[in-house]
């Protein structure tokens, strides 16, 4: 079901491999575009360590403001996986073995396989239900609000297919983007505030490219709305005050981001 008023997300991503930078974050992009498709909009994230005391709090604070959030790690097998028990602890229940979740453990792993570290991979909040896992079997849950992730990004990937249906959506927002290159967001800032003061219901911004020297230099300006006729109208007429100005433009792109 579709409605005009957006539901709101957040995202926490959890595991000290994050913040040392062992591991590199892809998962915050990949959830981004997931909602956006969706018409979510996505309104903060979080990474905090593995550590219970700073899951629970970061939880907390999350799930009481936006319509929903979506965890990412600490699902595993070891020791440091503590994902389980701190959304147990956020949400005030204990945690168990669900016995859907042993039994699609016992059916991956073969006799004297399912040792008691991959036992841990069935434990979850009492009251949670199971997202399925299609890559390795093992998997996250929904309590509440909240969606718990594997933080291998293939696996919550695959995850995300089973969240759909528990979503509710909103409308789509739709992106214009203006390229201009040769130019500085210095040089279009004035016409680009003018713009956004005369259309309040969208969003304006730049993106400055080519500074690191690879390729042309210049700013990429970018229309965001759900109504798809006035981001069109609005990038029109953002375009033509450009080309007023003297500035060069190329070929603008839709999108949904």
């Amino acid at each position: 079901m579709t409605d005009q008023a957006a539901p709101t997300a957040a995202v926490l991503i959890i595991g000290d491999e994050i913040l040392s930078g062992r591991t590199r974050d892809t998962n915050l992009n990949t959830i981004a575009r997931f909602l956006a498709a969706l018409g979510i909009d996505l309104m903060e994230a979080r990474t905090v360590g593995d550590r219970q005391s700073q899951i629970v709090e970061a939880l907390n604070a999350l799930r009481a403001t936006y319509d929903y959030v979506f965890t990412t790690g600490g699902i595993g097998p070891t020791h440091d996986d503590i994902t389980a028990d701190a959304v147990g602890a956020a949400f005030g229940v204990p945690v168990n073995e669900h016995p859907d979740a042993v039994a699609v453990l016992e059916r991956r792993y073969g006799p004297g396989e399912f040792n008691a570290a991959r036992r841990r991979m069935a434990r979850i909040p009492d009251g949670g239900t199971l997202i399925a896992n299609p890559v390795t079997d093992a998997p996250g849950f929904q309590i509440g609000n909240v969606f718990v992730m594997a933080g291998v990004p293939k696996i919550m990937e695959a995850m995300l297919q089973d969240v759909v249906p528990r979503l509710r959506t909103g409308a789509v927002v739709h992106a214009r983007t203006i390229r201009v290159e040769g130019v500085g967001e210095g040089v279009v800032a004035e016409v680009l505030r003018a713009a956004a003061e005369a259309r309040p219901d969208l969003s304006f911004g730049s993106y400055p490219f080519g500074l690191g020297g690879d390729g042309p230099v210049g700013t990429q300006l970018v229309i965001r709305g759900r109504d798809e006729a006035k981001v069109d109208l609005a990038e029109h007429d953002l375009s033509r005050e450009l080309r007023y100005l003297g500035i060069n433009l190329a070929v603008t792109s839709p999108s949904q981001v």
